[in-house]
């Protein structure tokens, strides 16, 4: 297919389900949007990507409602000077989501600053890189909950964050084990990572929308559509599993794809 075609409908639900699935499954989203694109011989402008974040970013508001709804309670009452004992651990929450955010917007600059776009196949090596990480996460074993993180565990997670904004890295692997690396536990590491994609993602929208005028000579507003839906109902479906499984401790699992996908990739591709 040549550079200037259009995405049709069938592949924008494939974009959108692939998004939908490898967000949060820990095998990056991005490098996988990367070789569709290659494959289909798509020329996608990011904002694309970037709306199918936006999907995926209203699963995670939707699956950790109680957590989201609690964190904006605790900082109310704090801004009104009402706030407890009770507030302690989102309030504590709110300021490592901050310092990660700022961290990771740093990364993000840079990386969009000096225009780091990388070939296909260093994104397929860092597939294997990504199955390292959660190889080396099945060993960590964390105790800390919200009520004693702070500065350490933001930066921590940040960096984590940052760096899965390359293609490749899974945003959420990296995340989950950078907060397991921090010391939190494993169910708090897994919602913690998905709760600082919050503003990140609203950020990266924010840069992107210069875009759209370049993004609609490509995707029309049918397939955007299609390819937004398909993500949110595949992404409510594997967060959920996610979930299950950090919690089992069973993230390196996701290495027996990563590894035979990387190499795969450096070969062929």
């Amino acid at each position: 297919m040549p550079a200037e075609a259009t995405m049709t409908i069938g592949q924008a639900a494939l974009f959108g389900a692939v998004q939908g699935l490898t967000e949060f499954l820990p095998v990056s989203s991005s490098g996988h949007l990367a070789v569709l694109k290659a494959l289909f011989g798509l020329e996608v402008p990011t904002l694309f990507d970037v709306l199918l974040h936006v999907a995926t970013l209203f699963v995670i508001i939707f699956v950790f409602r109680s957590r989201v709804g609690g964190i904006l309670r605790s900082l109310w009452r704090w801004v009104t000077r009402s706030s407890d004992e009770s507030d302690k651990g989102n309030l504590r929450l709110s300021w490592v989501v901050l310092v990660a955010t700022v961290i990771t917007g740093a990364i993000g600059f840079a990386i969009e600053h000096f225009d780091i776009e990388l070939p296909v196949k260093v994104t397929s090596a860092l597939f294997i890189v990504t199955a390292l990480i959660l190889i080396g996460a099945r060993f960590l074993h964390g105790t800390k909950d919200y009520t004693s993180i702070g500065l350490r565990e933001g930066i921590i997670v940040g960096l984590g964050q940052g760096l899965g904004v390359l293609p490749g890295v899974s945003r959420s692997g990296a995340t989950i084990s950078a907060g397991l690396a921090a010391g939190v536990t494993r169910e708090k590491a897994g919602e913690l990572a998905f709760v600082v994609f919050i503003p990140a993602m609203i950020g990266a929208l924010l840069l992107k929308l210069k875009d759209a005028t370049e993004m609609a000579a490509v995707v029309s507003i049918g397939p955007l559509v299609v390819a937004f839906l398909a993500a949110l109902v595949v992404g409510i479906v594997s967060l959920l599993l996610l979930m299950r499984m950090i919690t089992a401790g069973r993230l390196h699992w996701f290495s027996l794809y990563l590894i035979p996908l990387g190499i795969l990739g450096l070969i062929f591709l």
